[in-house]
């Protein structure tokens, strides 16, 4: 059974101070690493799906997002964190027109999916928005939000990122 926890990017992975492309401006979440290396160590795979709607709007280009994701994943390969996939949308609907990979869409989730042959129902996905939360209760997947409000499409509500590290 291939089971993975899915982590949106901005707001999990590192601090949201929007449209985030280079390492300079990457600040990495409080107790992520841990997380992650707890996830690893119960036989989850992890998978990052983020919007980057920032290359759509012009503001950075898809090679400075490559490039923020190899540095992010040198930076946990220092921490025996390693990621099995990362999946990003580089759409916006008001610049590029609707597409199926931008979430609350289920593009990214189901490509991931496939890739790697997760089973759903053995999967989690960590956001702090609903719309990182829709695609994944839609596949069938746990969920869970980070915040002080809990949202109709999370299974929990976590207020810092130790918390999750019970439910895995």
């Amino acid at each position: 059974m291939k089971k993975a926890l899915f982590l949106d990017r901005d707001g999990i992975i590192n601090v949201d101070k929007g449209y985030v492309h280079t390492p300079a401006c990457f600040e990495f979440m409080p107790a992520i690493v841990e997380l992650c290396q707890h996830a690893l160590s119960k036989g989850y795979e992890l998978v990052l799906v983020t919007n980057q709607s920032g290359i759509a709007r012009g503001m950075f280009t898809a090679r400075e997002v490559d490039a923020l994701h190899s540095w992010m994943s040198q930076q946990f390969k220092k921490e025996d964190v390693y990621f099995a996939g990362i999946y990003y949308c580089p759409h916006h609907p008001a610049y590029t027109g609707p597409c199926s990979c931008r979430k609350p869409a289920t593009g990214m989730f189901e490509l991931a999916l496939r890739n790697f042959g997760y089973v759903p129902a053995h999967c989690w996905m960590l956001g702090d928005r609903e719309r990182d939360l829709i695609p994944a209760k839609q596949l069938g997947m746990k969920t869970a939000i980070l915040g002080k409000k809990a949202s109709p499409f999370s299974d929990i509500r976590i207020r810092n990122l130790t918390e999750m590290k019970a439910y895995l």
